[in-house]
C-alpha cells in the first residue's frame, strides 16, 4: 500500500507545473484522473508527445468534452466525489465550465481545490497567461542566473515549473492534514510568479538591507569570497560540436582546499604567487586564475580531473550530460533511478523514466504505469467514482461528450 492510497484527485492540469505536482501524488498512490479531450490533445498535450509522456504517468485518463453540457454535468458529479481538484489554467477557466470553487465547495465541503495559475488570484496581472521563460524573466530568475554582460540568457529549462509543481504537491499534503484536523476542505491559491520571486531571498535582503541591486554573476558567488568556483573545459570531446564539450566544476571553499588543489595540479609556478595565498587575493584575480586552471584542465579527461580532486579533498564534479547520467553514472546505476516502463507506448514504443526520488520504508512507491491515451480509462473511472455502467459510458463516447 502506497502512502496516498484512497485519495481521489481530479486533474485538469496541463504542460508541466501542474502535471508534475499530480505525478508526484500518483507516484505515491493517489488515484489521479487526468481530464483531457480529443480536441485538446494536440501538440504538447498530445498523449504521444514525449513531454506529455514524461509528466503524466501513474494517472488514469478520462475524456470530457467540456463544451458539452453532458460533460459538464459529469464533471460536476466527479468534483463532488474528489478529495482534490487541481488546475493550472489561467484564472477563470473552471468557472466558465461551471466547476469553479464557489460551486464545488457547496457540492463538496471537504474538497481541496488548488489553482496554480501564473500570477494567482487578484492583482493587475492575474489574467496573464504565462510560460516558463516569462515567469523566469518577470520573477528575476533570468537576470540573476545570467552571466555578466548577458542579462538576457539566464536559466534555460523550466525550473520554475518544477518548483511550482513541488509547491503544489506540498500544499495538497498540508491541506489533507488540515482536513483531518478540521473536517473541512479549502481553496489553495498558488502563484507561480511568487514561487520564482521566493528564490531571490538573498538578493532581496541585500537590496532592502544594503541598497545593493543584485547583478548576474554566472558561476561566481555573489556574497562569499570563494575561488576557484567555476566550470573548466576538459579534453575528450567526441567532436567539435558544442554539445560534445566536456567540462568539470571545481570549488575551493578554503585556503586548505586551495593548497590541496595546487598539489593536484603539480604545484605549477604560477600557483605559488602570493596573490593566490588567500581567498581575497584569488577572488581579486579570479579571471586570470580561471584562465590558468582552464589551461590545465583542458589537457585532461573530465572524470580524471574529478577523481584526482576528490581524492585530495577538493570538491569537484563532472558536468554530466544525458549520456553520462543514463550510461556512465555509477550512483544512478546503483540505485536503479532510471527505469524502463514495462508497458510499451503504442506510438513511442519503449519509454523510459525516472523513479520517485523518495524511498518509503513501510509503504514503498514502486508502481509505475505509462501514460494513458485520451479516454482510455473512461469506463473504469466513471464506474469507480460515479457507479456508471458500461452502456452509459459507451453511449457517452458515441455521442461525443466522453471524447
Amino acid at each position: 500500500m502506497r502512502p496516498l492510497e484512497g485519495i481521489k484527485v481530479l486533474d485538469f492540469t496541463h504542460v508541466l507545473a501542474g502535471p508534475f505536482a499530480t505525478r508526484l501524488l500518483g507516484d505515491m498512490g493517489a488515484d489521479v484522473v487526468k481530464i483531457n479531450s480529443v480536441a485538446r490533445a494536440t501538440t504538447i498535450n498530445a498523449t504521444n508527445n514525449p513531454y506529455y509522456t514524461m509528466w503524466n504517468r501513474n494517472k488514469r485518463a478520462l475524456a470530457l468534452d467540456m463544451s458539452r453540457d453532458e460533460a459538464k454535468e459529469i464533471c460536476s458529479d466527479l468534483c463532488a466525489k474528489a478529495d482534490v481538484v487541481i488546475d493550472n489554467f489561467s484564472v477563470g477557466v473552471l468557472d466558465r465550465w461551471g466547476v469553479g470553487y464557489d460551486v464545488v465547495c457547496r457540492l463538496n465541503p471537504r474538497v481541496i481545490y488548488v489553482q496554480m495559475s501564473g500570477m494567482g488570484q487578484g492583482g493587475p496581472w492575474s489574467d496573464f497567461v504565462t510560460y516558463a521563460p516569462t515567469i523566469h524573466a518577470l520573477s528575476g530568475l533570468t537576470h540573476l542566473t545570467g552571466v555578466e554582460g548577458r542579462e538576457d540568457i539566464g536559466i534555460g529549462f523550466s525550473y520554475n515549473d518544477h518548483a511550482a509543481g513541488l509547491h503544489g504537491a506540498v500544499a495538497i499534503l498540508a491541506a489533507i492534514q488540515a482536513r483531518r484536523l478540521t473536517g473541512k476542505g479549502q481553496r489553495v491559491d498558488l502563484s507561480q510568479f511568487e514561487v520564482g520571486v521566493n528564490f531571490l531571498g538573498p538578493a532581496l535582503l541585500d537590496l532592502f538591507g544594503n541598497g545593493r541591486a543584485a547583478r548576474p554573476t554566472g558561476n561566481r558567488l555573489p556574497y562569499d569570497e570563494v575561488a576557484p568556483h567555476n566550470c573548466y573545459p576538459c579534453a575528450g570531446a567526441a567532436s567539435d560540436d558544442i554539445v560534445d564539450e566536456r567540462w568539470v566544476a571545481i570549488v575551493c571553499t578554503s585556503d586548505h582546499q586551495w593548497q590541496a588543489f595546487r598539489r593536484v595540479m603539480g604545484e605549477p609556478e604560477w600557483s605559488t604567487s602570493a596573490t593566490y595565498e588567500s581567498a581575497t587575493g584569488r577572488v581579486a584575480a579570479v579571471e586570470e586564475l580561471d584562465r590558468r586552471i582552464g589551461l590545465w584542465t583542458s589537457q585532461l579527461d573530465a572524470v580524471e580531473v574529478m577523481l584526482r580532486c576528490q581524492a585530495a579533498g577538493v570538491p569537484a564534479g563532472v558536468v554530466q550530460n544525458s549520456i553520462d547520467l543514463a550510461e556512465n553514472d555509477p550512483q544512478i546505476a546503483a540505485s536503479d533511478f532510471l527505469m524502463t516502463f514495462d508497458e510499451p507506448n503504442p506510438v513511442l514504443g519503449t519509454t523510459y523514466g525516472d523513479r520517485l526520488p523518495l524511498t518509503f520504508g513501510k509503504t514503498p512507491c514502486d508502481v509505475y504505469t505509462t501514460v494513458r491515451d485520451v479516454g482510455e480509462d473512461n469506463a473504469s473511472v466513471l464506474s469507480d467514482w460515479l457507479g456508471m455502467d458500461n452502456d452509459e459510458v459507451v453511449s457517452g463516447e458515441e455521442d461525443g461528450y466522453l471524447a
